[in-house]
């Protein structure tokens, strides 16, 4: 009888030809719905008369007691639930400068996971400007209507500063999560990685391969978490990071400027190659492979070795072609493989503790609560060298990891309610149950309409 090891691996032409069949259904999928997120009621009407109180005459009065306490408006409408999902559709989903109307579907998609895995009211605002000034006036000027902001597909460095700046002009959460969001699920990983492989983070060199959005804010979070700065070595297309290169200009980027002062202690040098010498983690975050990381390169790593190869819809190496160059622990960004990291995990969860809060803004320091309570529910159910991280469809996660949000909103001063956690618990948690359960209940209704067979999509 064959083991669940010994199992036949899929053949590349397999992997290839299952990672390219979603893409196949996506276009007759999104034009039998006609996109993926609605306006619904959430107040009961019994008859006409209701709207007299939902709208005029009675609207009135809430308008009133709003005019003169402007955080009412988290009170007496659905503001404190409502985030924007905002976009100048720059760099989306791998797919570069696309424009707004083309990032629409993945923004919509945005909403639809807020919606499902953190019961927040998510919004696509896809914005006709590429000036990061015009993107943060625009959040400025859409801020009385939301609870939070999502900036969501933004080049870089671009992206950096508009993080920045939003988050100095405006009173509610402002986050960016191909930053924060990649950032948290790959602290989580990493933290119980380093503890199954019996390693000290504090003792650990990381390289980060990929200088993007993603990976500078992992080191900067990782920082934040308490490894050292010149433990960390950072990778782009043209080498490792070191201080001194000449092509890194405080002027042009000043956030990839300051790592580089910060990071790599040892002051090494040279090729993607060099930089996997001896290091006891590498996370990608790079061009999709396979062959963008090879065999050779991880051989050289040191013992029980850590790969994230991140990049989708390939990873930068095929899982066993790192298990078999000697790494012990091996994440990627897909389902289909063990340890997904997933961008999911992270960010509906985490607006989820910042709004039931109403925190005035989100922190480095709530993505590293959100991080830990990740890595400690995996802990608790049971992990081991191909189980590290939580699941999306363990959805108890998620109300675990917004009490962890919303008591480090409390405690660095930016909550404008101060719940205990018990009821920051049960509000969470009822509030992600009734998400599922509504979707559920319009599926067996038929008010979402069952999607047509495969065969009929793909014809």
């Amino acid at each position: 009888m064959t083991s669940k090891k010994e199992e036949r691996k899929p053949t590349v032409e397999e992997l290839l030809a299952k990672a390219k069949k979603p893409s196949m259904l996506a276009s007759p999928m999104h034009k039998f719905y006609e996109g993926k997120v609605q306006v619904m009621p959430k107040c009961s009407i019994s008859s006409p008369a209701d709207f007299a109180i939902w709208y005029t005459p009675g609207v009135a009065t809430p308008c009133k007691e709003i005019q003169a306490n402007k955080d009412l408006s988290f009170e007496l409408t659905n503001r404190w639930n409502y985030v924007a999902v905002v976009t100048d559709g720059t760099r989306v989903l791998g797919l570069g400068n696309i424009g707004p109307e083309a990032a629409m579907p993945v923004m919509e998609g945005k909403a639809l996971l807020f919606k499902y895995l953190g019961g927040v009211d998510g919004f696509p605002i896809c914005l006709r400007t590429k000036d990061p000034d015009e993107i943060v006036r625009a959040c400025e000027l859409i801020e009385p209507s939301f609870g939070g902001i999502n900036l969501e597909d933004i080049e870089k460095p671009k992206c950096f500063y508009v993080l920045e700046k939003a988050r100095e002009k405006l009173q509610i959460p402002v986050w960016h999560d191909d930053q924060q969001g990649t950032a948290t699920v790959i602290l989580a990983g990493l933290i119980n990685a380093f503890k199954i492989v019996g390693k000290k983070p504090s003792n650990s060199l990381v390289a980060l391969i990929g200088a993007g959005a993603a990976n500078l804010r992992t080191a900067y979070v990782l920082i934040r978490w308490g490894m050292k700065p010149g433990n960390i070595l950072l990778v782009d297309t043209k080498g490792i990071i070191y201080p001194g290169r000449e092509d890194i200009t405080k002027e042009e980027d000043p956030w990839k400027y300051e790592l580089s002062q910060k990071t790599n202690a040892e002051r090494r040098k040279g090729d993607i190659a060099e930089a996997f010498k001896g290091v006891d983690a590498v996370v990608a975050a790079s061009k999709p492979g396979p062959g963008t990381i090879k065999k050779e390169w991880v051989r050289t790593m040191a013992d029980d070795a850590i790969v994230f190869a991140c990049a989708n819809p390939i990873p930068e190496i095929w899982p066993w072609e790192a298990k078999e160059a000697g790494a012990r622990i091996i994440s990627t960004g897909r389902s289909d493989f063990p340890n997904q990291v997933n961008n999911s995990l992270g960010f509906p969860a985490i607006f989820r503790g910042v709004l039931d809060v109403g925190a005035k803004t989100v922190t480095d320091d709530m993505c590293i609560a959100a991080a830990e309570e990740l890595a400690k529910f995996a802990e608790e159910r049971g992990m081991h060298e191909e189980d590290i991280l939580p699941r999306m469809e363990e959805w108890e996660v998620y109300p675990r990891e917004a009490v962890a949000c919303a008591l480090k909103s409390i405690d660095q001063g930016v909550a404008r309610i101060k719940p205990s956690r018990q009821e920051l618990y049960e509000k969470a948690k009822a509030i992600i149950q009734n998400a599922r359960e509504c979707t559920k209940l319009l599926m067996k209704h038929g008010q979402i309409k069952p999607a047509p067979p495969e065969e009929k999509l793909l014809k």
